[in-house]
């Protein structure tokens, strides 16, 4: 007998937990479950990668199962919120594995994507829904989409929907909620903003924290440097070199402030010689997904990203984390290395602090307590950095190309806009009559020319303008 089997769980679902290898709970899980399946509110503060996606979701699916009422068009019974579209269909991978030997629906829906596929889907309801707060309110604004129905409601990770904007649209989908549902709250940390927001979705609710706020990985070792900005590239290409080579690395992720920042790695990476790829909000939904299923697959062993992805990747093999530009919000630093040292094992964190960051660094070492240890510049760095090759221009037809096979948005790749440029060396006589059949100079009434006054001093009927008024 499993911990999962002592909660008395659907059979189905333990059936699905013993295909995926599930055994022992996780801290939360064990906290979290018993409350949720006698019906309680939860409120819950963990750390990302520490199982609150099965700590929600498997209570959740057994309510589901046991009270089977069947499903309502255009509604769902349990909504889950999610802030970013790579979280939201991890999410639902997820529910769809704990849910596949149960006759209960999921469907997963965010921007980006044509809404009118997802529209058809909703006609005849689902179970369980994913969604971003955007999508969901498009959804419902569209008559798509009802709320009246939901027994279960899920926020998770509510300091990101806080820093990306969401309160607003929080707000307003939890007044179209009904008043009696089960809520769940989720926030790897608790600022007292998070709090009042909370004080709208749950009541009374049980608090679950199973590490303190604000900590990093326990198993994570921390380094930083001390880097002029324009090092930083060279720093990073030549410790991906050795780190890949040597399998010490592999897999990583790069962080960057900016989406024109993470481009501009990738393109230094791939042109020395190391596969690499970036996510962020610029590319679009089948570009972020291509990326991401390739870091996935291992075919992509560098995934450059913004803070968008800091909570959206769950690949256990991820062995290291570079942050090339810190976060200047000191809680993104928790997220961010908090995707390596994932399913019990060890990671790596390395941070590039250029002189005016370190504000930012003091800030971080302040909210979490640690003090990263010093990581050293390879011998001969100036010497081979200088060697390093350099990325193609941007705008040539190399980056060109390269954006086609990566589906890129440029009009022209789209089949618009396709005119052939001109050719310089070509002249090209423009229309109308040819230049040897129009009149010379001053020969003719051509355009432009002066028009001929009637006789009299008279234009066209009237005097001159500067012509003595008589009588």
């Amino acid at each position: 007998m499993s911990y999962f089997s002592d909660l008395g769980l659907a059979e189905p679902i333990l059936r699905a937990l013993d295909k995926k290898g599930y055994a022992d709970p996780t801290p939360i899980q064990r906290q979290a479950i018993p409350a949720l399946l006698e019906g309680r509110d939860l409120l819950g503060i963990a750390q990302t990668g520490t199982g609150k996606t099965a700590a929600f979701s498997l209570p959740s699916l057994h309510r589901l199962a046991q009270n089977p009422t069947g499903r309502y068009k255009r509604a769902c019974r349990m909504l889950v919120l999610s802030p970013t579209r790579e979280l939201a269909a991890q999410i639902a991978d997820n529910m769809r594995g704990y849910a596949r030997f149960l006759d209960l629906s999921v469907q997963c829906v965010f921007g980006g994507v044509p809404i009118s596929k997802q529209i058809k889907n909703l006609v005849h309801g689902c179970d369980v829904m994913v969604a971003t707060p955007g999508r969901l309110i498009d959804l419902v604004e569209q008559k798509a989409l009802k709320l009246d129905h939901v027994e279960i409601f899920v926020l998770d990770e509510a300091d990101q929907m806080m820093d990306l904007g969401f309160i607003k649209p929080l707000t307003r989908i939890a007044n179209m909620l009904p008043k009696e549902r089960q809520s769940l709250f989720f926030s790897a940390t608790m600022p007292s903003e998070i709090a009042q927001l909370g004080q709208k979705f749950i009541t009374n609710p049980v608090k679950v924290e199973v590490a303190p706020q604000s900590t990093t990985a326990e198993r994570v070792d921390q380094f930083v440097t001390l880097i002029d900005q324009k090092e930083k590239q060279a720093l990073l290409t030549l410790t991906l070199q050795k780190g890949l080579g040597s399998g010490e690395i592999e897999s990583c992720l790069v962080f960057t402030r900016t989406k024109h920042g993470a481009d501009k790695v990738v393109r230094h990476l791939v042109a020395a010689g190391i596969e690499a790829a970036a996510i962020h909000g610029n590319k679009t939904q089948a570009q972020r997904t291509r990326a991401l299923d390739g870091f996935r697959a291992g075919r992509i062993p560098v995934l450059v990203a913004t803070d968008i992805a800091a909570r959206g990747i769950d690949v256990p093999g991820v062995s290291a984390v570079f942050n090339f530009e810190l976060p200047n919000v000191p809680e993104q630093y928790v997220h961010r290395i908090g995707r390596t040292a994932r399913a019990g094992r060890s990671g790596l964190a390395i941070s590039f602090c250029a002189p005016d960051e370190k504000a930012y660094l003091r800030d971080i070492r302040r909210l979490t307590g640690v003090d990263p240890d010093p990581f050293p510049l390879p011998r001969d760095f100036v010497e081979m950095a200088a060697r390093l090759p350099k990325p193609a221009r941007k705008g040539t037809g190399a980056e060109h190309a390269e954006d086609a096979r990566e589906g890129g948005t440029n009009r022209r790749q789209r089949g618009r806009n396709t005119k052939p440029r001109r050719n310089p060396d070509v002249k090209v006589e423009p229309a109308g009559r040819p230049r040897s059949e129009r009149p010379a100079k001053g020969q003719g009434a051509g355009q432009g020319q002066r028009r001929r006054h009637r006789p009299g001093g008279k234009r066209n009927g009237r005097p001159p303008r500067n012509a003595v008024q008589n009588g």
